[in-house]
């Protein structure tokens, strides 16, 4: 400016954190747009992941939660059938939200320095990519809270192949060769279609005499996560950990 303005009063009154450094890249600079579109993009994504999850998990094949009825539709032609249509939906606008992001670069890569007009064309997909990720986490909260999960199911027995073979590792098995043990045991199982926990010991001795009696103790889906010591994992004390340290993190978040 012609004038003697002080720009780091104005600063200040305005609460700005600093001032630009070069006015050129002031008023020409979009790259906080786009990293901020580009978080926007990486919970869109993180939100489509949980969405698919939830989906698979809601079918019949798998049968582990129950989604609520109030964010799903009926079939116009099969009675029985609940589909999942907010949770489609959440889905399907990831791609709405990447657009925006890649609308904004491609809107950017040929312009010179300072302000052009093509910069007016910002506003639509942040203001568009904004509202579809609120709109989307408001639905998820509205899913993971109201959803119930089916605590008495069969995940599949075979889900407790892994554990046999780390039992014969725990009797100084090498891995592979304790794998190859336990792919023998899984066909036997499936041949006779007698699920892994109703296996006798004299049966898993068929395959290997390591097996000792303790043996049919951890085929259990109980024994399994028990078994479970690493931190992080799906031991119930680790989950109730992660879950005290997620809270802990929103009310910090909250006091910010």
């Amino acid at each position: 400016a012609d004038f003697p303005l002080d720009r780091f009063l104005e600063a200040s009154i305005l609460n700005f954190s600093k001032i630009s450094r070069n006015s050129m890249d002031a008023v020409a600079d979009r790259d906080f747009a786009i990293e901020y579109m580009f978080c926007l993009s990486t919970i869109a994504m993180h939100l489509s992941r949980m969405a698919e999850d939830f989906i698979i998990f809601n079918t019949e094949e798998f049968k582990f939660i129950d989604l609520p009825d109030s964010l799903c539709t009926g079939s116009s032609i099969m009675p029985q059938k609940k589909n999942p249509d907010v949770l489609e939906l959440i889905r399907g606008k990831t791609g709405r939200v990447y657009g925006d992001l890649i609308n904004l670069m491609i809107n950017l890569k040929g312009l010179p320095m300072t302000y052009n007009r093509d910069l007016q064309e910002d506003k639509e997909p942040i203001f568009d990519a904004t509202n579809t990720i609120t709109n989307s986490l408001k639905m998820m909260i509205l899913i993971v809270k109201d959803m119930k999960f089916r605590e008495h199911i069969d995940a599949g027995n075979l889900l407790l192949a892994t554990d046999l073979a780390n039992y014969l590792v725990e009797q100084h098995i090498p891995f592979r060769e304790a794998h190859h043990i336990v792919g023998n045991i899984v066909a036997y199982s499936l041949e006779r279609q007698k699920p892994l926990e109703s296996l006798t010991k004299e049966e898993l001795n068929l395959f290997s005499k390591a097996f000792d009696k303790d043996a049919k103790d951890i085929i259990s889906k109980e024994s399994s996560i028990l078994r479970k010591k690493t931190y992080g994992s799906t031991h119930k004390d680790f989950v109730k950990k992660q879950l005290e340290l997620s809270s802990l993190e929103e009310n910090i978040d909250k006091n910010l």
